[in-house]
């Protein structure tokens, strides 16, 4: 079941978070480091109160978590486009590979028809193949390529 994330749901969250954060560790220790709590409370709390944090719930349990918000751009050259920018997509290790990640998006695809949102989007680490093959299989295209010279 796909929800709103509740305040009490936070030590559950702070347990997925810091599985990715290990993962980011040692795919990018030049960027990410280990810390303790990877996300505090506090700034918990403000995205619950923002209402665009989401958890999955599987018999009462919190195994996953997707953050998000709305980004409007309009400019001169550019076309007037509502975006959902998925922020963060974590799903708990032991139960990834069981349409939970499917579940999250199809939640987000109801909501942008609801709103009359352009799109979709997020970005996947370069490093982490498992979830961008999740994002290609899911209809998630190449937008654009982020690159950096070290």
């Amino acid at each position: 079941m796909i929800r709103p994330a509740k305040s009490a749901d936070y030590e559950e969250v702070e347990r997925i978070m810091k599985q990715v954060q290990k993962l980011h560790t040692v795919w990018r220790p030049d960027i990410y480091k280990p810390c303790d709590p990877v996300l505090p409370y506090e700034a918990y709390s403000k995205m619950v109160n923002s209402e665009e944090v989401l958890v999955a719930e599987t018999d009462g349990k919190v195994v996953g978590l997707l953050t998000y918000e709305h980004r409007h751009t309009e400019s001169v050259g550019r076309v007037k486009r509502d975006v959902l920018y998925i922020h963060a997509m974590v799903v708990d290790e032991a139960y990834r590979g069981q349409g939970i990640g499917h579940q999250f998006f199809d939640y987000m695809r109801r909501l942008a028809a609801e709103k009359n949102y352009d799109s979709i989007e997020l970005q996947v680490n370069a490093k982490n193949r498992a979830a961008y093959e999740m994002y290609r299989n899911y209809g998630f295209r190449e937008k654009s390529i982020n690159m950096e010279l070290l």
